[in-house]
């Protein structure tokens, strides 16, 4: 499975178990790392996951931003909480590719705009599962 870190809304995306496809699974509201912390345990044991992929969004020339400082610690959270490995991965275009796949698929600006932390999850899912 995946995530997609935002300091508003956190994207989730799983595979299905022969780890070849990416979709979408939920947004949970950021109300505080517990509360993510919650969720992601559920949805781990109800989808029987093996390890969570973190998107880590390193700005342009591939150094570090605040974002990407404040999404490392969130990444070294999880790693000391949950029980799965949790791996980070290079997340710089995932928002963007979810939004322009939104776009085809044909959603408007207000359905994107539910869903489309869970897209980047399964855009930044899709490009871990490539790399295999």
């Amino acid at each position: 499975m995946a995530v997609d870190y935002g300091s508003k809304r956190v994207g989730v995306a799983v595979s299905d178990p022969l780890m070849i496809f990416a979709k979408p699974l939920k947004v949970i509201a950021n109300l505080g790392f517990e509360h993510i912390l919650s969720e992601l345990r559920t949805v781990i044991e109800e989808q029987s996951a093996v390890r969570l992929i973190c998107g880590i969004p390193y700005a342009i020339d591939g150094g570090d931003t605040a974002k990407t400082l404040e999404t490392k610690k969130f990444k070294q959270k999880l790693e000391h909480h949950l029980e799965i490995p949790v791996l980070g991965w290079d997340e710089r275009y995932s928002t963007n590719e979810a939004e322009q796949e939104l776009i085809k698929m044909g959603y408007d600006w207000k359905k994107r705009r539910q869903i489309q932390d869970a897209m980047a999850a399964a855009m930044i899912l899709k490009s871990y599962l490539e790399s295999l």
